[in-house]
């Protein structure tokens, strides 16, 4: 997909989505792990699986975030084809600890806890951690940080957006706002 590849991580809600529209407006191409790649599957082995029966709704959540995974061999894929100069993916994943390599670097988005409740309360019930269950999960997980890449490089989520960016694009060695 480019000679540099860049993945943008970070706890739901810390503001991947945003920064990756802002990185398309400025022109750079842009994967969205979220919507693009992510499916339900078994993080050591790539395998979809089927949802088991739950007792409570909060043990559906949590069963769903462990298993939200990436194909490891299509982000290979992507990532081999080197037509674009520059290609951003953005969201999460349970396994990436099976393509983690290949990025030239990772990008962790960071936000404090109060940030992070008040961003998921303004969620619609029908985005994930809009809803109480999964706005607990989330910040259980942002204590933990368990779902996170260790390593990445951090990058304060709570700026402005397009300080945000410019702050990403400055440690890809781009200048602001042009590939």
């Amino acid at each position: 997909m480019g000679i540099r590849n860049y993945l943008i991580e970070g706890i739901s809600g810390s503001g991947k989505t945003s920064v990756a529209e802002a990185l398309e407006r400025r022109g750079y191409r842009v994967i969205h792990g979220d919507r693009a790649l992510a499916y339900y599957g078994d993080p050591a082995t790539g395998a979809p699986l089927d949802w088991p029966v739950f007792e409570s709704e909060a043990d559906r959540i949590a069963w769903g975030n462990k298993h939200w995974i990436w194909p490891a061999e299509r982000v290979r894929a992507l990532i081999a084809d080197r037509r674009d100069a520059m290609i951003f993916f953005c969201g999460g994943s349970r396994n990436h600890q099976h393509f983690i390599d290949l990025f030239d670097a990772v990008f962790v988005l960071e936000v404090d806890v109060e940030t992070l409740k008040r961003r998921l309360a303004g969620r619609p019930e029908d985005e994930f951690g809009g809803r109480p269950v999964e706005q607990a999960l989330v910040v259980q997980l942002h204590a933990s940080g368990e779902d996170l890449p260790s390593g990445g490089i951090a990058i304060d989520a709570t700026a402005p957006l397009e300080l945000v960016v410019d702050a990403i694009l400055l440690r890809c060695g781009a200048a602001a706002g042009r590939q």
